[in-house]
């Protein structure tokens, strides 16, 4: 953006030492494309129109800010038109109206939207240039009634208007509007009407490079907040254990914020907890509703709740609280090694794949709706003998990842993962899975999350 500003400003350069009979039309060619040579006679005051418009180009380029800009651009302008007032309006292409967003020696006009058809306005953005009105009592047929109401709601009042339109890259993106000339009759001329038709190029490039610098500012912002809301996820989800213990857990986001959550931690003596959740859609919406799911359980879990208390519980926050439509799937359960038994409660999630010594693999098949949909359903709790085996517990992000033709994963093909690394230590047996199922060259789409909880 700046290298094409810094072009203009040699080209503005090397053009003073040009004979003077041909400014005007330089100037032309440069912003609008004008390609037909035109000879216009100039007068003293043709060189400070050039400075002016190298003097904007300068400053615009040092700016980043776009109002800045603008109330310099409306400041330039006024000063050498020798305006009583002027303000720039841009085109949203979402209302398909005009949107004033500066505004100087006038009342107060950026909550005042005027639509695209209307007026000089109107008129200057579909022709793509200047227009002047010269006396609006007596030319009425370029003037519309938006602008008498202007004047009514401004205490203005318009006797001559030159309006120009913003273009870039022959798209109009707004205009320059100006009103009454400083003189006794407050009228504008031809001459002021070339002159902000020439001071519109560098008006509008100052704009458009404005925007977009602020757009990447706020992108980049946006990223970095991004990034931190990620870092924060991360503290969320338990630490594999260095020493032997019997749950672990792997979680790999499709993007930087991850929509699964899982947790576990040690209750007493021989008596684990694990929670493993899936937050419907994708995004930021997505992650910070995982986010409070999981907060909320980390907290809630450290009571004396059963599983299925505890699901009771959090559906019912998450139902008071959550947009509609969305909605959390979990399965939370509790490991006591010393009875050899697990205990669950599924609310909507993916049944999980125990995994027997023996080679066999069994599922946990009963669940209730996910957590955000039924107020007042109370889920059941499962028990069940666990010993000599591994259950795994995941997100559909694993059963779901497609290969290059379109094929998914699916559990069967998950089940080769599970027995290919059996015997590998859990905390690394999830990883290596992890990184097989992605080197397969799947494409992964969703977040990847693996829970497992081993028996011995």
């Amino acid at each position: 953006m700046q290298i094409e500003i810094w072009r203009m400003n040699n080209d503005f350069h090397q053009f003073q030492n040009y004979q003077k009979n041909n400014e005007y039309q330089f100037i032309n060619n440069m912003f609008f494309g004008v390609k037909k040579k035109e000879t216009i006679k100039i007068d003293d005051t043709s060189s400070k129109d050039l400075e002016l418009v190298t003097k904007m180009n300068q400053e615009f380029a040092m700016s980043l800010d776009l109002k800045e800009t603008l109330n310099n651009s409306l400041e330039l302008i006024i000063k050498r038109i020798n305006a009583q007032a002027a303000n720039i309006f841009l085109i949203d292409k979402k209302n398909q109206s005009f949107q004033c967003i500066a505004s100087k020696h006038q009342a107060y006009l950026e909550d005042f939207e005027i639509p695209i058809t209307q007026g000089v306005m109107g008129k200057a953005a579909v022709m793509k240039k200047c227009i002047r009105v010269g006396d609006v009592r007596k030319d009425i047929r370029e003037i519309a009634e938006f602008y008498f109401d202007l004047d009514n709601k401004t205490n203005f009042t318009t006797y001559s208007v030159l309006c120009s339109p913003l273009i870039v890259s022959d798209e109009c993106i707004g205009v320059i509007h100006c009103l009454n000339k400083k003189t006794n009759n407050k009228l504008f001329e031809e001459n002021d009407r070339k002159l902000l038709e020439t001071l519109s190029g560098p008006a509008a490039l100052a704009i458009r490079n404005a925007k977009m610098a602020k757009d990447l500012i706020d992108k980049n912002r946006m990223q970095k907040e991004i990034e931190i809301v990620g870092e924060i996820q991360k503290t969320l989800l338990s630490q594999n254990q260095k020493e032997k213990f019997p749950i672990a857990g792997v979680n790999i986001p499709a993007k930087v914020v991850s929509g699964d959550f899982y947790n576990f931690a040690k209750l007493s003596d021989g008596v684990y907890g694990f929670g493993v959740a899936d937050v419907s859609g994708k995004g930021i919406k997505s992650s910070l509703l995982m986010s409070k799911a999981s907060s909320l359980y980390r907290c809630l879990s450290k009571t004396n709740y059963s599983a299925a208390e505890l699901l009771n519980v959090l559906n019912t926050e998450i139902c008071e609280t959550t947009s509609r439509g969305m909605f959390v799937t979990m399965l939370i359960g509790i490991y006591d090694s010393n009875k050899k038994e697990l205990t669950l409660a599924n609310a909507g999630h993916e049944p999980p794949l125990i995994y027997s010594k023996d080679g066999n693999f069994s599922n946990f098949e009963e669940a209730g709706p996910p957590l955000g949909i039924a107020p007042k359903f109370k889920f059941k709790e499962t028990k069940i003998n666990f010993s000599n085996s591994s259950m795994y517990i995941f997100t559909d992000g694993i059963t779901e990842i497609k290969d290059t033709k379109g094929n998914m994963l699916e559990a069967e093909g998950f089940k080769n993962y599970i027995k290919k690394y059996q015997d590998t230590p859990n905390h690394q047996r999830l990883n290596k899975i992890i990184e097989d199922i992605i080197k397969s060259g799947r494409i992964q789409k969703d977040d990847l999350t693996i829970v497992v909880v081993d028996s011995e």
